[in-house]
């Protein structure tokens, strides 16, 4: 989470048909249709700012390069297309019609390959010249949408506005159908583009393995990270991993083409891993900002997803996000204006008055207000803390009506300030490629990965080894260590 000023978060990311069936082949060159793309090149700075901005430099390059080839395969015209490495730690690759793809640096990080990297750019390209953003538009944008703090709670949208996910990720949700047919496309265009299609189904089972781990770090250092969105807008399973084998061993080209293992590392070398500190880091049960020199404890059993401009909390007896907005130095008007653009102006909600407090020496203050929905009543609680002057940030939670701040009391009392030597104590967890030395085993690497358990299944997963892979000399893998902040 940055400094932003922002009370409620949505990024409108209209889902608008692309010209044609997108089913041709390369030499049929089609364009863009030119009123999608114009909106698509509208909404592309609200998504990288929502993401934390956009890499640069030779990584960007490297991304754009890699999918302008195998978009040149998709039988739209390639340079109708734009390809954007996003500095966010969810593990996520989405499409926006008009030809706009973006890929985040925490799924850049688990792949092996540029092969493999093309997969991804290649089903994402899928999604776009098949026309899917204009089909889930036609079943409904809200409808799918959903909301991410009401969602659990009621299984209603009517608070959509209070849920940034759309910021991170979650985007429509395609169906099995559609999923498979990108699956077809990606591996028709990177085999085409001159890769190996064996590289599709390894990414899809490096996905399958990481999402499946994630429940069990929880259990041990206390942290529950929200699905990576990729797995939950792209569905992975066994049996798709093995279709998709099928399917890159039709092409005749299984095993053979690039790969470009050696030039993929290369390009990841340095690159941050999980969260930027200038964005705050989730470490355990803790949510620490260096550069807002703040902290929090974060429930237990609570899965976590850090955004640019809020951390979300998600649980099943209640949801919560924090985040800040404009402030003229008095709490109970800052409460009355998050309301305002949380609910609007809808009926029958009683907002309470706001009652002042102080939390480990801030001023503090928080009110509640009880939101019908069609399943049932809420309680919306904005609790709010002026941190200076000209300066106060919030949580918003929702939990079952009656219940108040519900499992969030110890949350929104635990909030602090970090002192100098906290704050400068964060430090990112950088990817760094090492070479394999004569007597080094998995487990001796793993143990210099920056966690502080599942090493040995994080360096596994991280490097695509299965559970009985050992190391040769000479080989380069990935670690994840802590390095300096810049």
């Amino acid at each position: 989470m940055k400094i932003r000023a922002i009370l409620a978060m949505s990024l409108p990311l209209a889902a608008i048909a692309c010209a044609g069936s997108g089913l041709t082949g390369a030499g049929d060159q089609r364009a863009i249709a030119p009123g999608t793309a114009q909106q698509a090149a509208q909404q592309h700075q609200q998504v990288i700012q929502e993401f934390g901005g956009v890499e640069t430099g030779n990584r960007g390059a490297y991304v754009n390069a890699v999918g302008a080839r195998v978009a040149a395969q998709s039988g739209v015209q390639a340079s109708g297309f734009r390809f954007s490495a996003l500095n966010s730690p969810v593990m996520n690759a989405f499409a926006v019609p008009g030809g706009y793809v973006y890929i985040t640096r925490q799924l850049l990080g688990l792949m092996n390959s540029e092969a493999e990297l093309a997969s991804v750019l290649g089903h994402e390209v899928g999604h776009i010249t098949a026309d899917h953003g204009a089909e889930r538009q036609n079943r409904g944008l809200l409808s799918q949408l959903g909301a991410l703090l009401v969602g659990v709670v009621t299984g209603s949208g009517d608070l959509a506005n209070l849920a940034g996910q759309v910021s991170q990720g979650l985007f429509l949700q395609y169906s099995r159908s559609q999923e498979l047919e990108a699956d077809d496309l990606g591996i028709r265009y990177m085999t085409a583009a001159g890769y190996d299609p064996l590289q599709s189904p390894s990414m899809l089972a490096s996905l399958g393995a990481w999402s499946a781990m994630e429940p069990r770090f929880s259990g041990v250092e206390g942290e529950q990270r929200a699905t990576p969105s990729w797995a939950r807008t792209h569905p992975l399973s066994a049996e798709r991993v093995t279709r998709a084998t099928q399917r890159a061993q039709a092409t005749g080209r299984a095993g053979q083409g690039i790969v470009n293992r050696e030039q993929h590392l290369a390009a990841l070398n340095g690159m941050i891993f999980d969260d930027d500190p200038a964005q705050g880091v989730i470490e355990g049960r803790e949510f620490l900002h260096p550069d807002l020199r703040l902290a929090f404890t974060i429930p237990q059993g609570f899965a976590t997803q850090n955004g640019v401009r809020a951390v979300s909390i998600v649980g099943n007896s209640g949801q919560a996000q924090f985040s800040t907005g404009p402030y003229n130095g008095n709490l109970g008007t800052y409460i009355g204006q998050v309301f305002q653009a949380l609910l609007g102006q809808q009926a029958q909600v009683q907002v309470s008055q706001p009652r002042t407090t102080n939390v480990n020496g801030i001023p503090a203050a928080y009110s509640t207000a009880r939101v019908a929905l069609q399943q049932g009543a809420v309680d919306v609680t904005v609790f709010a803390y002026e941190m200076a002057s000209n300066r106060a940030y919030h949580f918003v939670t929702v939990t079952p009506a009656g219940s108040g701040l519900g499992p969030f009391a110890p949350m929104v009392q635990s909030l602090r300030r970090l002192s100098v030597q906290e704050a400068a104590a964060v430090r990112p967890r950088v990817i760094q490629v090492v070479t394999v030395g004569a007597g080094d085993t998995v487990q001796s690497l793993a143990r210099r990965m920056a966690y502080s358990a599942y090493q040995v299944e994080r360096f596994r997963v991280l490097n695509g080894l299965d559970a009985n892979d050992s190391l040769r000399a000479g080989q380069r893998v990935k670690l994840v260590v802590y390095g300096n902040r810049s």
